[in-house]
């Protein structure tokens, strides 16, 4: 990896969806992490944020469908 993504890496945060802890780098498995994101509080409202998505996603399929 360079060193660029490292330090992008180290400097992000992340929200762990296992744990429901935001992180500041990544400090877990990478599976359990969404994200980067460049703030903790962005991070902390990632579930919010993958409802949405989910939610939008759901809708947009749906009207294909027809």
């Amino acid at each position: 990896m360079t060193e660029q993504h490292d330090r992008e890496t180290s400097t992000s945060y992340w929200y762990n969806t296992r744990t429901g802890e935001v992180e500041h780098g990544k400090q877990s498995i990478a599976s359990d992490l969404v994200g980067p994101f460049a703030t903790a509080a962005e991070a902390s409202r990632a579930p919010e944020r993958l409802q949405e998505n989910a939610r939008r996603w759901a809708e947009e399929e749906a009207e294909n469908d027809d």
